[in-house]
């Protein structure tokens, strides 16, 4: 069951991103951040739950990724507002 969840996220993903304009990715990423912090409170919640061993290594790889995600998102569009800011 999760394998298939984990099938179909990444072919969703990879149509997304490749039908998607350039100009839509930042609102995009906006909501891929706040899917990324339901992933990271999924994983947490089964990691403290006590599950498998297989459950528990792919947590870890959920709030890695996720992680990665959030901070990259947070960067890029710290960048891109700076990019609206007034030069003094």
């Amino acid at each position: 069951m999760l394998l298939t969840v984990f099938v179909l996220a990444i072919f969703v993903g990879v149509e997304i991103i490749t039908k998607i304009p350039p100009t839509l990715h930042t609102p995009l990423m906006s909501g891929s951040n706040a899917i990324s912090g339901i992933t990271l409170i999924g994983a947490l919640l089964t990691l403290e739950q006590g599950a498998t061993t297989t459950a528990k290594v792919l947590g870890v790889l959920a709030i890695a990724f996720a992680t990665m995600n959030v901070v990259g998102g947070f960067l890029v569009t710290h960048r891109m507002l700076s990019m609206f800011r007034k030069r003094k």
